[in-house]
């Protein structure tokens, strides 16, 4: 079983934020892969589903940012999760927008979702990063995030949530570099083409 978080905060009003793209992308995945509807549970919204042959648990806290470790940690401790069972998906500012890597494991970056659960469950959990681009100042950071996409940016916004869902399933079968490589083709691809015109 795997738990797939995706990082945000509740309410509509933070429903387009650079913050929120983490919800942006769970909920592609569980369209995706039609998961169940989501219902109330450990101080968030969960929805599970089948990928391939692997029980995929999807999380959305409810308890904002700062405090996602606490929602996370319930999911965990109820269904007896590890850390190498948890997949976080996450803005990162210090990626250009259309930009994602992944990653196992290392420090939160500021990262005040990362922060939390580092603070609940430890490090060692896998991450999925999605550049949002970096204002350019460390002061203007908190107010950049909490700011909702450009139009601009939609392009970008839309292929990367489209690839990550299409291709999440090749990180359920733990193959990183496959579902790297198809994303960034795609992404890439989007790019070539929109230049073409």
């Amino acid at each position: 079983m795997l738990l797939v978080v995706g990082l945000g905060n509740p309410g509509a009003e933070y429903a387009n934020n650079r913050h929120n793209i983490g919800f942006m992308a769970l909920d592609e995945i569980t369209r995706r892969h039609y998961f169940s509807s989501y219902r109330t549970k450990f101080q968030g919204e969960l929805v599970d589903g089948i990928i391939g042959d692997e029980r995929v648990l999807g999380l959305k806290p409810s308890t904002f940012m700062n405090e996602s470790g606490r929602s996370v940690h319930a999911a965990m401790d109820f269904y007896n999760l590890q850390p190498k069972d948890l997949i976080v998906i996450h803005d990162e500012i210090d990626l250009a927008g259309g930009k994602v890597r992944t990653k196992r494991g290392g420090g939160h970056a500021g990262h005040n979702g990362l922060r939390s659960i580092q603070s609940h469950v430890g490090p060692n959990f896998s991450r999925i990063r999605l550049g949002v681009g970096h204002p350019g100042d460390k002061a203007k950071v908190a107010r950049y995030v909490l700011k909702d996409f450009a139009k601009s940016e939609r392009i970008w916004l839309n292929k990367v949530i489209s690839a990550v869902g299409e291709y999440f399933y090749m990180l359920v079968e733990e193959n990183y570099p496959a579902f790297m490589s198809n994303v960034t083709t795609t992404v890439n691809a989007s790019d070539l083409e929109k230049n073409s015109i």
